[in-house]
């Protein structure tokens, strides 16, 4: 069975000493508790805001020849543990980042940025992945931890993007890692 537990415990392994702390509170909690039932406790965005995240978190993790961010349910999983697992201050980076964008979207095409091209979606992201918005670059770092936890620990991510084996087979020391597709998940 997929447990999104061990799956986060992967992925702060993967981001290391920079884990974004909601992050890092939800995989290291002894006593497990499900993150990804049911509504937040509180609405953490406004209804453009959150228009914005779903966006955003599609541009990040994009349907290709498997599901995206939002087939994966990230941007519920995002609004859920910044509800359940953030402290207020842990919030205010991907908010203000929210809002900035929409602030150069505006300012630039014209029209919110849940409503723009996706090339122009990318290019808001690549401004705050460069700094060239006001605190784009600690919004973008966190906001890309948040969509990629999200999905590699849903069962789109585990079970789709990656090889899931929830009990290997046999040992063969001399499989040609040429005939591996790809990473296995557990």
């Amino acid at each position: 069975m997929i447990d999104r537990r061990d799956a986060l415990a992967g992925m702060a392994a993967m981001f290391g000493a920079a884990l974004f702390a909601p992050i890092a509170r939800a995989a290291g909690v002894a006593v497990p508790t499900v993150i990804s039932d049911g509504p937040p406790s509180a609405p953490v965005f406004t209804a453009q805001q959150r228009a914005l995240m779903t966006a955003l978190s599609e541009r990040v993790m994009p349907t290709t020849d498997t599901p995206g961010a939002i087939a994966a349910g990230v941007p519920e999983f995002i609004e859920k543990l910044l509800a359940d697992w953030a402290a207020p201050a842990d919030r205010k980076p991907i908010v203000a980042g929210l809002d900035a964008i929409e602030a150069r979207s505006r300012s630039d095409y014209k029209v919110a940025a849940d409503k723009a091209t996706p090339v122009q979606q990318d290019a808001l992201l690549t401004l705050a992945m460069e700094n060239e918005i006001p605190g784009g670059a600690d919004f973008f770092d966190k906001f890309r931890q948040l969509v990629l936890t999200g999905y590699f620990t849903s069962e789109v991510g585990i079970t789709q993007e990656r090889e899931y084996l929830p009990v290997p087979g046999q040992y063969d020391g001399a499989f040609p890692y040429s005939n591996v597709n790809k990473v296995y998940s557990s």
